[in-house]
């Protein structure tokens, strides 16, 4: 059993999202106290029940409520988003806790569910960290397979099955099946162009011409893998709020072996300048999902400027930069690699700069450390206390 570095809350209820096969289910039921009810909504059966007659969960529910039941588990919400009215009255009417996974957030917002106005709390469950693997992690596996949960308990050739299973399954049949896309063969040209752009400055028009596809609709496409948590934005920092809206992000697909699976690459050797983007997108990737464990009011941006000098991530916290970074899969750095750290530290002289890398011990380059990626995710919380 992997060691999951988040914690459910004991003492109300919770949101708790994730893409497919991160583990929710597996972590709830781990964390389920004995006396539980569980409501498995993607068994079909089930799901049909309660759509036509949401009441029904209702009712069961109280009943349970009585009967020494203290907490209700109902798995993949946004199937039956009807039933949430049901859980807010059990909430004012019963002492009930509910945790409440989804592997989207597109139903429920889009279509006027009840939120529950704050009454329960947000987590989101990602793929393993490194930190939860292990030090046995190999990072080269990692890039190329990524850290879903059924692939890393797996050999290479079984993952390799898995990950071309997702890509081709999940994110292009069921997508459509959920009726979130209509034009199949479009959004699966989308991702192939998306998975192959992952990492980089995000430019609609251009993914819009090469998957052959209406800019409108690639908006509302990207928007969809936000909304199914199998991507996320990383905006540019700037100074004031208002030139962050105009300033394009950089877009990420949420594991390196769905984005190496979507471009049909599994197989391949991982090249320098390959290694080095996965590299780089996982190193983000690990430092997204640590600010999210920790619960750090804290947030992740990269640093560009007008003419091309650019730092890969930084981390804001309380309106303050608190460290800039820059991420080379090399594990020798020279000064003529900090080019863009070195603009950043001269716009910015008192955010304190590191280097993440695949060397096996820290060393400086003037003023600056190289930190081994290990190290790096072990000390990144005293940059957010600083």
């Amino acid at each position: 059993m992997l060691h999951r570095q988040l914690k459910l809350p004991l003492d109300r209820s919770c949101w708790l999202f994730g893409p497919r096969q991160v583990g929710k289910t597996t972590l709830v039921r781990a964390q389920l106290p004995p006396e539980s009810l569980s409501i498995d909504l993607l068994n079909q059966e089930v799901a049909l029940r309660y759509a036509r007659e949401p009441s029904r969960f209702g009712s069961e529910a109280h009943r349970a409520s009585t009967s020494g039941v203290s907490t209700v588990f109902v798995d993949e919400v946004q199937k039956v988003p009807e039933l949430l009215d049901e859980v807010q009255r059990l909430m004012a009417e019963t002492r009930l806790r509910f945790i409440l996974s989804g592997s989207s957030a597109r139903k429920l917002r889009r279509g006027a569910a009840n939120l529950l106005a704050g009454r329960a709390v947000v987590r989101r469950l990602h793929p393993l960290t490194q930190m939860e693997i292990g030090e046995e992690a190999d990072l080269e596996r990692l890039l190329r397979f990524g850290s879903l949960p059924p692939i890393v308990t797996s050999h290479d050739e079984m993952a390799k099955d898995l990950l071309n299973a997702y890509a081709q399954t999940y994110l292009r049949e069921e997508i459509q099946a959920e009726a979130l896309v209509r034009n199949l063969g479009g959004f699966a040209r989308f991702l192939d162009v998306a998975a192959s752009q992952s990492g980089e400055i995000l430019n609609v028009s251009s993914v819009a011409r090469d998957a052959a596809l209406a800019t409108r609709t690639v908006q509302g496409y990207y928007q969809i893998l936000e909304d199914t948590l199998l991507g996320f934005r990383l905006e540019a920092w700037r100074q004031s709020p208002r030139a962050r809206m105009v300033a394009h992000p950089r877009f990420y697909l949420f594991d390196t072996g769905v984005t190496n699976a979507l471009c049909h690459r599994l197989g391949v050797r991982l090249e320098p300048a390959l290694y080095g983007r996965l590299f780089e997108q996982w190193v983000i990737l690990e430092t997204i999902r640590m600010l999210d464990y920790a619960q750090e009011e804290a947030r992740a941006f990269y640093w560009r400027t007008n003419t091309g000098a650019e730092t890969d991530l930084l981390i804001e916290k309380h309106g303050r930069l608190r460290v800039a970074i820059e991420i080379k899969s090399s594990p020798r750095v020279s000064s003529a690699d900090l080019r863009g750290l070195s603009s950043f530290s001269q716009a910015h002289p008192d955010v304190p700069t590191i280097v993440v890398s695949t060397a096996p011990r820290e060393y400086q380059i003037g003023d600056v450390p190289v930190l081994p990626y290990r190290q790096f995710l072990h000390r990144l919380p005293e940059w957010l206390e600083a």
